[in-house]
């Protein structure tokens, strides 16, 4: 049974400023010395990055699309063992999803699936009565939900806060806080979203801080607490990477981190872990060697455009990431990782494992997908169905290679990426929680080597 006390913090729309409050209530919790569990909903790689920092704990992803409703609560369960406290920040409005898919994946569907309470987080900046409108149809459309309380965010003096309250009251909701504007708070953004922490060092420190002692002062945390209290227990065991893959020791698997290279869900190296490899992390902008005795290389997304003269700079790790791949150790890049083993990025040398030029572009590439694997790779079988998501301003010509790494069904059928020897690289990310034989494969292919 899994009884974390727990909170999902939504809103009707994007913007409205959900990671704003999910990140300083998990701070405010924090800082009461509480254990507190953080959580994101959809594919997003850098919220979870200030959920970490406010929390000293991962920052996890609960994907319905990726790695099915099934995988919600018992992932849910694993990220939350032994806390005091989960809060799960939505992402988007609170019932949008996948397009075209339902309710798959969106917010709503997670707090059903976890049963837990949601917290209504309102942009009311622009209204006064009409958000009592706005929350009672939320709070309606979907019985199943529970919407457990409202936290009214941008409001502009005691006299507009007056005036949203007294409506509220005819909601039977509960205001659970009242935020003001309050611009020192804002996290800085680029194209693809939030800043990384890791980019921004003591500034995301600051801003971590700063959203932590604004929900202190503006929300009821006790009754905060007492409704994530409410949850009912869930009969789900928890997720474990030992029982999803099983394997031998023990290869090196080197993955890429640092500030170029933020974008990684906690599970992949659990499952690399759990499969008997041992993971060494390492910074394509500061190392000039990979880790000793490295078998395979896992490169995830982030920002390498960003960095892309640093990564050029670093002429010997790119020649060991080259020297690595042409020898055929098991290679898996998603997006960054792609771009990385390019020819070159915006005119920049890179590894040139792959025979393509990226470049950035005024075009952002965005959704969930359907993929399934073309050929035979380290990471997937010929025929390995998976669901996955890209979320990247670049272009890659030519997009795939004589042998692509995926075909596509969603949303408009095409080939992608590409496979040779042991590489196999792709704009697609996807979480190996749902098809942890892909962590089980790559290691056994770096054990064979």
């Amino acid at each position: 049974m899994v009884n974390v006390p727990r909170l999902v913090i939504a809103a009707p729309a994007s913007g409205s400023g959900k990671t704003t409050v999910a990140t300083g209530l998990m701070a405010a919790f924090a800082a009461r010395g509480l254990a507190v569990s953080p959580h994101k909903v959809g594919p997003d790689y850098i919220d979870p990055g200030y959920h970490s920092l406010a929390t000293g704990r991962p920052g996890r992803n609960l994907d319905a699309y990726m790695c099915g409703t099934d995988l919600i609560a018992p992932l849910f369960a694993h990220g939350s063992a032994g806390c005091d406290l989960a809060v799960v920040e939505g992402v988007m409005g609170l019932y949008d999803g996948a397009s075209g898919q339902g309710e798959l994946a969106s917010t709503a569907q997670v707090a059903k699936l976890l049963r837990a309470p949601v917290v209504l987080v309102v942009d009311a900046s622009s209204q006064s009565r009409s958000v009592a409108a706005l929350v009672h149809g939320f709070a309606s459309w979907d019985p199943e939900v529970r919407i457990g309380g409202v936290i009214l965010n941008k409001v502009a003096s005691d006299r507009h806060e007056a005036l949203l309250r007294d409506a509220l009251d005819e909601s039977g909701l509960p205001v659970l806080g009242v935020l003001r504007r309050a611009p020192q708070v804002a996290t800085p953004s680029r194209h693809l979203g939030l800043v990384p922490v890791a980019e921004r060092q003591g500034d995301a420190v600051d801003a971590v801080r700063a959203m932590g002692e604004r929900v202190l002062a503006g929300c009821d945390l006790d009754a905060l607490m007492a409704l994530a209290r409410s949850a009912p227990a869930l009969a789900d065991e928890a997720w474990e990477p030992a029982y999803a893959v099983v394997g031998r020791p023990r290869p090196v698997v080197a993955v890429a981190g640092g500030a170029a290279f933020t974008f990684a869900y906690a599970e992949h190296a659990e499952l690399l872990t759990a499969a008997g490899a041992e993971v060494v992390v390492f910074d394509p902008l500061r190392d000039e060697k990979l880790p000793t005795g490295t078998a395979g290389l896992v490169i995830g997304g982030g920002f390498p455009e960003m960095y892309a003269p640093e990564l050029s700079a670093n002429e010997p790790l790119r020649r060991a990431v080259t020297e690595l791949a042409a020898g055929g150790a098991p290679v898996a890049a998603e997006c960054a990782g792609l771009l990385y083993l390019a020819r070159e990025l915006d005119g920049k040398p890179m590894c040139g494992v792959l025979d393509a030029e990226a470049r950035m572009s005024e075009r952002l590439t965005l959704g969930y997908r359907q993929a399934v694997a073309v050929s035979d790779s380290p990471l997937a079988a010929a025929g390995t169905r998976m669901r996955g998501h890209e979320f990247h301003r670049t272009v890659l010509e030519p997009g795939a290679g004589t042998t692509p790494a995926w075909g596509m069904h969603q949303p408009e059928r095409r080939v992608e990426g590409y496979v040779q020897r042991g590489v196999h690289a792709s704009y697609l990310h996807t979480h190996w929680a749902a098809t942890p034989s892909v962590a089980h494969r790559f290691v056994e292919h770096c054990r064979a080597r």
